[in-house]
């Protein structure tokens, strides 16, 4: 995978706009010089003053220095951010990790919830580089989908498959329902992926089961940003410094632990 890591001083950056993607998710655009020049899959540390700091993959690099955040708001840290508007401001390092490798050709993007938000970013690149992409979308109900409307801008819709858990939009099921018809009747050389571990598990057990390459994005307990802490780690890898983004031959290495358990804030395996 390309890494592209830049450490600097945390920096305070102000919302130029937000948009409300649903009750509990909004997208926050800022200009940011060092962010701006980050690759897709790459994340931030995103400080709101006097509360905590927190991951988050950037959904949008460019035009120029114009970058941007999905917040959901989930957390104490997560909901100071995400009631800011336009003109306050928020603390930002980054970005950290590797990103996802590029390739010129026939792709499949899968996102689940959250997971959409570096699919974003990674489509516009992806489209810049001459691929022909397709991609899978889920979410728990129509009123948890976020980002679906810049993915079809991005894409077209008639690229985009969408499940719902309930079935209130798209198909009904998990997005993983949606990968066995698609990687029977379609030939791609590259699936991207990003969601909760145990989306992620399957996604890889399909992608091995048709013999195709894989990047998947990991969603973990992210602390330091910099490998220090191992808050982050499944197996030998630290998420935070070795990924997020991880190839299907690193996922082989994890198979094991991989969609069986998440690290709580202090470090200790809970059951998935």
């Amino acid at each position: 995978m390309a890494y592209h890591t830049v450490i600097d001083p945390r920096r305070t950056v102000c919302i130029e706009s937000a948009e409300a993607e649903n009750e509990n998710i909004r997208a926050l655009n800022f200009r940011d010089s060092t962010c701006s020049l980050a690759k897709p899959g790459q994340y931030a540390m995103v400080w709101a003053p006097g509360v905590d700091e927190v991951p988050m993959s950037l959904y949008r690099i460019g035009p120029g220095d114009m970058c941007g955040i999905l917040v959901e708001n989930v957390g104490e840290a997560t909901e100071a951010i995400h009631h800011l508007t336009v003109g306050r401001s928020f603390g930002l390092r980054g970005p950290y990790g590797n990103s996802y490798t590029l390739i010129r050709g026939r792709a499949l993007l899968v996102a689940g919830g959250m997971g959409i938000a570096p699919i974003l970013a990674l489509a516009d690149a992806l489209k810049a580089n001459g691929s022909q992409i397709d991609a899978a979308c889920g979410a728990r109900t129509t009123t948890t989908f976020c980002g679906l409307e810049r993915a079809r801008t991005i894409l077209g819709k008639d690229r985009i498959r969408i499940a719902t858990d309930d079935g209130s939009l798209g198909a009904k099921g998990f997005v993983t329902t949606l990968l066995t018809p698609l990687l029977r009747n379609e030939s791609y050389e590259m699936v991207y992926c990003c969601g909760p571990e145990p989306m992620i598990k399957e996604v890889y057990r399909l992608t091995e089961e048709h013999g195709l390459p894989l990047q998947a994005s990991m969603e973990r307990i992210i602390k330091c940003s910099v490998g220090i802490c191992g808050s982050c780690m499944i197996g030998r890898y630290r998420v935070c410094k070795d990924g997020l983004v991880l190839s299907s031959a690193q996922l082989r290495e994890i198979a094991d632990e991989l969609g069986t358990y998440r690290r709580g804030p202090d470090g200790r395996r809970i059951p998935l």
